[in-house]
């Protein structure tokens, strides 16, 4: 059982989790059993989400980009579809808010692509903030009426609109992304700098939580079997991108640069602070 580890192999398991080791990579490496790991990486992942909640207040970010990144439950949604799967199962996205000076990662939601879950994430920002911001999101029309609910007139807010070339059969074949043939900025609301307007840097970030995430990492056979484990993995990797790993860019945490914290914490610190140490 998870809480018969001692505190040392808690933060090992951790540890490995947050460097996008599998399950069962790290049940082969320590002989540890996965049903413990991913208990011990539930729970950690859910009080990481709390430590978030809490210590994500008053912050001084300005320049904010928002995006969506695709995941699944189970199995996909064709398949869930074709199989008449349960509502449990299909795809499940995470909508995420990066501030480009400090790099942290204030807030994400995991849902459907849909305006409620725009709402939500818009929402949940606009309580975490202390300045007028200037919102740069790509084109998907959710946001709009979003954006509007959760800062009325105090925001600035652009739009990034890619237009991408049709694939070929040959192409949808292989897995590569469609190539860019123009992209255009729009000012939505206010008035946004549309020098800084862009979705980049979250974009990147997108690439930062596959390759630490393994449950989103590109074709590959892992994926979550259930909201609870895809909603704590996510969150165990946030809580490390902002507080654990120094981003090379500010030669500091996001959650450093932000002022939310002082010092560099540790895999350790927070699992202590889940588990009571």
């Amino acid at each position: 059982m998870a809480n018969r580890l001692d505190f040392t192999k808690k933060t090992a398991l951790v540890s490995m989790l947050c460097e996008g080791n599998s399950i069962r990579a790290i049940e082969r490496m320590t002989g540890i059993h996965r049903d413990t790991i991913m208990r011990l990486g539930v729970r950690v992942g859910q009080g990481c989400k709390t430590i978030m909640d809490e210590r994500f207040r008053n912050l001084p970010c300005r320049l904010i980009q928002v995006d969506e990144m695709w995941g699944f439950i189970g199995a996909k949604q064709k398949t869930v579809l074709r199989e008449n799967l349960g509502p449990e199962y299909g795809d499940v996205w995470v909508w995420v808010a990066l501030d480009a000076g400090t790099k942290l990662v204030p807030t994400f939601v995991t849902g459907a692509r849909d305006g409620y879950h725009a709402d939500a994430l818009m929402e949940d920002l606009a309580s975490r903030l202390t300045q007028r911001p200037q919102i740069t999101s790509d084109g998907l029309s959710a946001y709009t009426d979003a954006v509007e609910r959760a800062f009325g007139a105090q925001v600035d807010y652009a739009s990034v609109i890619k237009t991408f070339a049709i694939k070929t059969t040959e192409e949808t074949r292989r897995y590569s992304p469609p190539e860019v043939v123009s992209i255009k900025k729009v000012a939505v609301a206010g008035q946004p700098d549309m020098e800084v307007a862009s979705t980049c840097y979250v974009e990147k970030q997108n690439h930062t939580v596959r390759m630490h995430c393994r449950r989103l990492s590109r074709l590959t056979n892992a994926f979550s079997k259930k909201r609870e484990n895809f909603d704590a993995a996510v969150a165990l990797h946030y809580a490390y991108y902002n507080f654990c790993k120094i981003h090379k860019t500010i030669r500091c945490t996001p959650a450093m640069q932000a002022g939310v914290e002082n010092s560099q914490w540790t895999v350790a610190d927070f699992v202590g602070m889940v588990e009571g140490k």
